[in-house]
């Protein structure tokens, strides 16, 4: 009994809800069919309308143009006077005028100087040559100095010698004209002339000192 009770009340539902869904399906088939006559009855008020179409507004005429004024008339030029070209002048003659001549000077030679005095003949030249001062004396000195290993080995000479005097009398040069065979005399000669030897120096012309030379021989011999 229970189990149909149950089928009976399963039935039911399903009988109700198949109602419910013919009355929602009935009333959306109601709404739509309203819409649609709505629908048609806009349509036919659209299209019944009369549309009138508005005349365009007639535009004004434009107003007519304003007169243009007469322009006065050119104003009466007259001619330009002629115009008189004047004739060219005459040409002017110039007259060059040469300037006047130099006055012409007339001028006298001078007479012809004297000629000029002959020169004086020239004086007596004093000119000299340099000469032994105290020779004596500086001889002795010179033989004074024998050569130590010359006077040892006893050997003597005699050697010529040429010096250079300067303008104050003092030997300046030295040199062996004849040797004496003996080197150690030939050097003891000029370096004892260059130490001791004096002179009166050599004159020139005028008489003033100047350089000259003296030859001599320096004689060594032991006594």
């Amino acid at each position: 009994m229970a189990y149909a009770d149950q089928q009976m009340s399963g039935n039911k539902i399903t009988a109700l809800v198949i109602v419910a869904l013919i009355h929602v399906f009935v009333g959306y088939a109601l709404v739509t069919g309203l819409a649609y006559q709505a629908a048609q009855q806009v349509i036919k008020k659209v299209t019944t309308v009369d549309i009138k179409e508005e005349k365009p507004k007639e535009e004004e005429p434009p107003p007519p143009p304003p007169k243009q004024e007469e322009a006065p008339p050119p104003p009466i030029v007259a001619p330009p006077p002629p115009i008189n070209i004047a004739p060219a002048p005459p040409p002017v003659q110039t007259v060059i005028t040469p300037p006047p001549a130099p006055p012409v000077v007339i001028t006298t030679a001078a007479p012809p100087a004297p000629p000029a005095p002959a020169p004086a003949p020239p004086g007596p030249s004093k000119a000299r040559g340099a000469s032994p001062k105290g020779q004596g004396s500086w001889a002795a000195r010179i033989q004074a100095n024998y050569p130590t290993r010359a006077a040892r080995e006893e050997r003597e000479g005699r050697v010529g010698v040429r010096v250079g005097i300067g303008p104050d009398g003092k030997v300046t040069a030295c040199s062996v004209t004849a040797s004496s065979g003996s080197p150690d005399l030939d050097e003891a000669a000029c370096d004892g002339m260059t130490r001791y030897a004096r002179f009166n120096p050599a004159l020139d012309d005028a008489g003033n000192p100047t350089s000259g030379q003296f030859s001599t021989a320096i004689v060594y011999k032991l006594n």
